[in-house]
């Protein structure tokens, strides 16, 4: 009991000592003091509006095709007795070079033939008309009243017979010019200037009529088809369904490992029918010379390349331009007033593409819009201008190219730089 009751006494001195302790703080306690809550405004970029005129540039993507590829095929059968030696995969033909000859004997023969035949008509011919003359003067002595019929005077004067000789010499001279003709093409020439896709035949081969020689295209120009949805048409100048028109001009580019061609070309014509499945219309830009083959300094835009097209299309005036990540969901803008207070501003965007937009209506000249990104609960708070700066100066500085932006569809719009800035930290 004595060790219980000791233990007791410990806990209750230690609560005394507590409570006594706890009542000296609470009595000597400092005075409260309230303090002030202290403002700060929000530090942002703005850019003042300044409407321009700008001209609409729909992206697209495409491969490039020749605008004419011809499959040769033999006209005539024969062994293959001699091939040109660019007669090459890959390789450049000049309009009428000859890339094959098949064995041309039989053909001589028959040319042979058919120049004797010719011959043979002509002087069947000429007598024909010798006799003709002879029965006309032997007519000319007979009595009157001996001339009977027409049909006998003509007998007599032998016009049968000289008109079947004249039907036999024009017979002899069509199978003289098919003679000629089949000879001929027993050499084989490029139609056009062009490059050999595929081959099909090789030195000592017998082919026949319609056995395929070789695959080329042409090199003078090339084309390339580019989807245009429906809901781009109105940013362009298509060409008339008649032809004739001049096309925009199209800016074709690669980008491999980060090294950038560009190619020029102008937009043809049209195919003038959507596509059922995806609801486009292909537009068709021409390029010329492809290959270079005049422009020696040119890199060769080569056939199958996959190349993205800027094209220009038609320019629009009273158009603001922004960085794109300004603009937030519901085409809502942060616009900053008179007195440095924060406002939602609901504008109406072009489709826009890139890292910019462009607003057509819900800005005017002079009106200050946040560069800055800021959270939608701050609206209504005054905010410190940290910079400022017009809309058409937001060139350097822009922001990369979106993945979005590289879509096949994409439309972007041009009004000399790139707009953009980067947002205040």
């Amino acid at each position: 009991m004595s060790s219980i009751r000791k233990q007791s006494i410990i806990a209750v001195l230690m609560l005394a000592v507590a409570a006594a302790v706890a009542v000296t703080l609470y009595i000597k306690r400092p005075p409260a003091q309230i303090a002030q809550p202290e403002f700060r405004p929000v530090s942002v970029d703005v850019a003042v509006a300044v409407k321009q005129s700008i001209r609409v540039e729909v992206q697209a993507q495409g491969t490039v095709t020749p605008l004419r590829e011809t499959a040769l095929m033999a006209e005539v059968s024969g062994r293959i007795i001699d091939v040109a030696e660019n007669f090459l995969v890959g390789n450049f033909v000049a309009e009428g070079d000859v890339l094959l000859r098949i064995d041309p004997r039989d053909y001589q023969t028959e040319l042979l033939r058919a120049q004797s035949t010719v011959e043979s008509a002509e002087s069947n011919l000429a007598q024909e008309r010798g006799r003709a003359e002879v029965a006309l003067r032997e007519w000319k002595k007979l009595p009157a009243n001996s001339q009977r019929s027409d049909e006998a005077r003509d007998l007599y004067l032998r016009k049968p017979q000289l008109e079947l000789a004249e039907a036999q010499l024009l017979s002899a001279l069509a199978d003289l010019n098919t003679a000629r003709d089949r000879l001929e093409r027993t050499i084989i020439k490029a139609p056009y200037s062009a490059v050999i896709r595929n081959k099909h035949s090789e030195l000592g081969q017998f082919v026949t009529a319609g056995t395929p020689l070789a695959d080329v295209f042409s090199v003078e120009q090339a084309e390339i088809r580019l989807p245009i949805p429906q809901s781009r048409l109105g940013y362009l100048a298509l060409p008339g369904i008649q032809g004739g028109d001049q096309g925009a001009e199209i800016d074709l580019y690669t980008d491999v490992a980060g090294a950038v061609t560009h190619w020029p070309a102008t937009l043809h014509r049209t195919e003038g029918v959507f596509d059922e499945r995806s609801r486009v219309l292909y537009a068709v830009a021409r390029v010329d010379d492809p290959y270079a083959l005049e422009n020696p300094g040119r890199e060769p835009l080569r056939l199958g390349t996959f190349v993205n097209a800027n094209i220009s299309g038609r320019e629009f005036d009273d158009i603001v331009v922004l960085p794109r990540y300004v603009l937030r969901a519901g085409n809502l803008l942060w616009v900053i007033d008179e007195q440095n207070t924060l406002r939602n501003r609901q504008v109406t965007v072009l489709r826009t593409g890139g890292d910019r937009i462009f607003v057509s209506d819900g800005l005017d000249t002079g009106d200050r819009v946040s560069l800055t990104a800021l959270d939608p609960s701050m609206n209504g708070s005054t905010v410190q201008i940290n910079s400022s700066i017009p809309s058409d100066q937001l060139g350097e500085g822009a922001p990369a190219l979106s993945d979005e932006a590289a879509d096949s569809n994409q439309v972007s719009l041009s009004a000399g730089p790139a707009a953009g800035t980067a947002a205040a930290q």
